[in-house]
């Protein structure tokens, strides 16, 4: 029976050896994890250190102040290119848009005399209708070098008010 508990014992301690040895060995392994963290710490605090000395080597040769100096001049630049272009733009429509406003108010007056002449202006033979299309065309042929005249004293007007509109940008 002695024999038996002095084996008994050996047992309990043999399995609390064990135990103990497993833990151990959990704390070592926990240890080793955290000394490779450590040690990837190091490394990464490194490589960040070493990034930090590359940006400011760009830094340097870029010149941030010079760069941003430059970029708003381009800014005001392109700014005063949209407002020549929109200044342009308006000018072409303008000069094309009076044609049609021609046209149409040719019409309008049309349509006002034969309102006002009533029927006796529908009544009158087609003769006469086209004897008076005939007339404006004619008077056009003959003036058509007065108007070409009177055209370019308008196409110089309105340079000179683009070039006072342009004027006014650059200031």
């Amino acid at each position: 029976m002695g024999s038996a508990k002095a084996l008994a014992k050996e047992l309990v301690r043999s399995k609390k050896t064990i135990n103990r040895l497993y833990e151990n060995k959990a704390q070592l392994n926990s240890i080793s994890m955290h000394l490779g963290e450590s040690v990837a710490i190091a490394r990464t605090v490194g490589h960040l250190s070493k990034s930090a000395e590359v940006m400011k080597l760009v830094n340097n040769l870029m010149k941030a102040p010079e760069m941003a100096v430059t970029m708003q001049e381009f800014s005001k630049e392109m700014t005063k290119a949209g407002v020549i272009e929109e200044i342009v733009n308006d000018a072409v429509d303008s000069a094309l848009d009076s044609e049609d406003i021609e046209d149409e108010i040719e019409e309008e007056v049309d349509k006002v005399l034969t309102e006002i002449a009533g029927e006796t202006a529908a009544e009158l033979p087609e003769a006469v209708w086209k004897q008076k299309l005939k007339q404006p065309e004619q008077r056009v042929g003959a003036s058509g070098g007065e108007e070409a005249i009177a055209e370019g004293v308008d196409d110089e007007e309105e340079m000179e008010e683009i070039r006072a509109r342009l004027a006014k940008v650059r200031s």
